[in-house]
């Protein structure tokens, strides 16, 4: 779900379906034609679409950002993510799920993509109170929408649960309005061939439909008198974190 405010209102809700695994069992992701590890399938998950981006191992990347930030997350880590269809894939965001060896979330780690093919990520970590209720701030430093300045702050919630997931980012202008509010809720499916193949046909090319509707809503907007704001270079730094921002609940 999106919904921008101002200046001008426009909103979608679209079915879509994301892969979640803990990195450590990746490899148990493979099943043959139909899902392929680094390999070309009808989907699959290649690790160069995530995280270094250069064929470094993604447990040993998102760990040393936990470790050189001092947040004890030394558990599962879970990466959940659009698939490749087809040998295409866009992720948006891509949302890693670190918890420590007793099971509980101790970070997330927002891995927001552009269309320009840029990237950055924004780091939040959790306090130990941490509930369903719980907003993390972070200001914004990268440029997504060429709708939205790079300017204000971003508010991050979620809730996990054994059987469902629940991540909802705002985004709040300059002057502390909410201007985009977006939602991405779901149910867990067990990983069999069954499950695949419902997918599969339920959302046909489903990355490259989340680009074409990325598209068709940019055009709206611009139909609607939104102004475009040229994309800016991006910053060196491509991680961001909330250590120094609030924590709210509501």
């Amino acid at each position: 779900m999106h919904k921008r405010f101002f200046p001008k209102e426009n909103g979608f809700v679209y079915g879509i379906y994301y892969i979640a695994f803990p990195l450590s069992k990746m490899q148990a992701l493979d099943h043959g034609w139909r899902f392929g590890v680094n390999r070309f399938a009808l989907s699959g998950f290649y690790s160069k679409d995530n995280g270094p981006r250069n064929g470094d191992d993604l447990q040993e990347w998102i760990r040393d950002i936990l470790n050189a930030r001092g947040i004890k997350a030394d558990g599962e880590i879970v990466l959940v993510c659009m698939p490749r269809v087809l040998n295409h894939v866009f992720n948006p965001v891509s949302f890693w799920l670190c918890h420590d060896t007793a099971g509980k979330l101790r970070a997330l780690l927002y891995e927001v993509n552009n269309t320009f093919g840029e990237t950055h990520s924004y780091l939040c970590a959790l306090p130990d109170d941490m509930g369903s209720d719980t907003w993390l701030e972070a200001g914004k430093v990268f440029h997504v929408s060429p709708f939205l300045p790079r300017e204000g702050h971003y508010r991050f919630r979620i809730h996990a649960q054994q059987d469902k997931l629940g991540i909802w980012i705002n985004y709040h202008a300059a002057d502390g309005r909410l201007q985009l509010a977006t939602a991405l809720t779901g149910k867990f499916s067990p990983w069999t061939n069954g499950t695949l193949h419902k997918v599969w046909w339920r959302y046909p090319l489903v990355s490259l439909v989340a680009l074409m509707r990325i598209h068709w809503h940019a055009l709206r907007l611009l139909v609607k008198g939104v102004r475009y704001i040229k994309k800016p270079l991006q910053y060196k730094d491509r991680l961001s974190h909330n250590r120094d921002t609030n924590i709210t609940k509501m």
